[in-house]
């Protein structure tokens, strides 16, 4: 995986960037350079993310591969801006990166540094499924150009392998080596746990906020009836439906929101504090799958999930 990550780095250049924009409507314009004003955002905490795993790397295989992501998302970054300014034609307006990513950033990033590894890659490993079934695909979509398509075809081949290795590490941090490493180190003092749970306050706080502005608005936008948004969540809920998904605190705790929004008696009652405390919209708390296929992804081995999940970009339509 290392070699492929270095073989396969590519150049903004390799971009054919002359290529005239499609004419875009007013509306449309502000619409799709705001999304990649904010995708660009979303890119450069990707990066921010994968330098702390790098850094908690021991295997040095590991660390080089992460290095090679924080490469590929300065770069999607770079390529993202880029994309603004290209079918920015008419200047209507400033862009920012929303407010929302700011908050949620200086949260989250503390918060993967006081927390277990386990946290932070839950979140990443969901929103590299967002971004990549979801987000990426309907934003080329509707934007119809070959200029968007040339380069979200390259950086939809970046994620996929980000995707392999997210699968990877919630394999490990759901084994029982990963809880023989916690076990084996220094027992956190009570100051370090009392700010570990501050931050993740305050990262769940502010999450629901940052996943309404930079994923569900801009897929309400561009994919209205919300097929590529579900089939993302789904394969979220098939990696929950492991048994080993529960080994660790905040997978447990995943797990009793995801139960209490979808019970049958209690869900009406306690649903909307589920699925604010998880930081999700609702629409994507609710089962994607029946009993049957819940069943079916339990018993398949994360390999098999992973490759479930890359299969999906071609089948989300």
């Amino acid at each position: 995986m290392l070699d492929r990550c270095r073989k396969e780095q590519w150049r903004e250049d390799d971009i054919d960037w002359s290529r005239p924009p499609r004419a875009l409507e007013p509306d449309d314009e502000r619409l799709v350079v705001q999304l990649f004003t904010n995708m660009a955002g979303i890119e450069r905490l990707a990066g921010a993310m994968f330098v702390e795993q790098a850094r908690r790397a021991k295997d040095p295989v590991l660390r080089g591969i992460f290095e090679t992501f924080v490469v590929d998302e300065q770069r999607h970054a770079r390529v993202a801006e880029r994309l603004a300014r290209h079918y920015d034609v008419r200047r209507l307006q400033r862009y920012r990166v929303d407010v929302h990513l700011a908050r949620f950033r200086t949260h989250f990033l503390r918060a993967i540094r006081d927390l277990d590894d386990d946290v932070a890659n839950a979140y990443i490993t969901g929103g590299e499924l967002v971004l990549d079934i979801a987000l990426l695909r309907s934003i080329d979509d509707h934007v119809r150009d070959d200029t968007c398509a040339a380069a979200m075809a390259l950086i939809n081949r970046d994620e996929s392998r980000h995707i392999a290795i997210d699968y990877h590490m919630v394999e490990h941090y759901a084994s029982d080596a990963y809880e023989a490493e916690l076990a084996a180190r220094p027992r956190r003092t009570t100051r370090e746990r009392v700010r570990g749970a501050a931050s993740l306050a305050m990262m769940i706080w502010h999450a629901r906020p940052f996943f309404q502005a930079m994923f569900f608005a801009p897929m309400d936008a561009v994919d209205p009836e919300g097929r590529r948004m579900r089939e993302a969540f789904r394969h979220m809920q098939r990696l929950g439906a492991k048994p080993e998904s529960r080994s660790r605190p905040f997978g447990r705790f995943l797990s009793v929101m995801f139960d209490a929004f979808n019970h049958p008696k209690a869900g009406p009652l306690v649903g909307h504090v589920a699925s604010r405390l998880v930081g999700l919209d609702p629409r994507y708390m609710a089962r994607m799958d029946s009993e049957e296929e819940v069943t079916r992804a339990a018993a398949m081995s994360y390999e098999e999930l992973c490759r479930d999940a890359l299969e999906a970009k071609g089948r989300a339509d």
